[in-house]
């Protein structure tokens, strides 16, 4: 015997599985929401984990390390649905990625480097510099210095730039000294980064969420042949 042809048992199966009842339809639903929403937050948190380990690369000031975690995080968020909720201000915004988040101890040693510079350029000019106040930079230096010390300021702290812009404007023709040490300082934009992810993506997430549309769609589409038809029925019963 060479029993049930495999053509007939799969076309069995799908009128099986057609026949299915709405109500289990709509259990098999809820918990495909569940198990999504779930699946969501276990990236989420892979996603803060990795997020965290580039800024604790970034503290411990390991170059190396740190590039290698951001391209853990990019490549991780790029195959993944990150959903993310940032707020802004007070408000609340639903986005696909990382969020904002800053390098920040990278751009303080760069900072310290550009003004450690232009530390030798003030020195330099001590000897040269004509101007008929003096060697301005070294005057400005000399008091933020003693603010830092008396406050505990790093020279690269942002009270610390304001401090040494604020005693350059004091001296005439200062606007293009303070240009001069703004042009030196790196742009914080190059230390921001915020990776998008995909809104879908064929991650075990994305594969639950597909599948509970679909059944979405199944039950939506029964309910309104449900309702088409009993409209038709009563049309049909009333004109006779």
């Amino acid at each position: 015997m060479g029993g049930v042809p495999k053509k007939k048992k799969s076309k069995k199966t799908l009128l099986t599985i057609f026949h299915i009842n709405t109500w289990k339809l709509v259990l098999v639903l809820i918990l495909l929401v569940f198990l999504s929403a779930t699946l969501l937050r276990f990236d989420h948190i892979k996603m803060t984990e990795l997020r965290e380990a580039v800024l604790a690369a970034d503290e411990q000031e390991d170059d190396a390390k740190t590039i290698s975690a951001l391209n853990e995080l990019h490549t991780f968020t790029l195959k993944h649905i990150i959903f993310n909720i940032l707020e802004d201000n007070g408000k609340q915004s639903v986005i696909f990625g990382t969020g904002p988040f800053y390098l920040e101890n990278l751009y303080i040693r760069d900072a310290k480097e550009a003004i450690a510079k232009q530390q030798a350029e003030i020195e330099k000019q001590g000897t040269t510099s004509k101007n008929p106040n003096g060697n301005i930079y070294a005057k400005v230096a000399k008091i933020c210095d003693g603010k830092a010390r008396t406050y505990g300021w790093p020279y690269y702290d942002k009270r610390y730039l304001s401090c040494y812009t604020t005693e350059l404007a004091k001296y005439p023709s200062s606007d293009s000294l303070i240009t001069d040490l703004e042009a030196i300082l790196p742009m914080t934009e190059n230390y921001r980064f915020d990776y998008a992810s995909p809104i879908w993506y064929p991650c075990a997430s994305g594969i639950v969420i597909a599948i509970a549309l679909l059944i979405a769609v199944w039950i939506a589409a029964r309910i309104l042949y449900f309702i088409v038809t009993t409209i038709a029925l009563f049309l049909l019963n009333r004109s006779k």
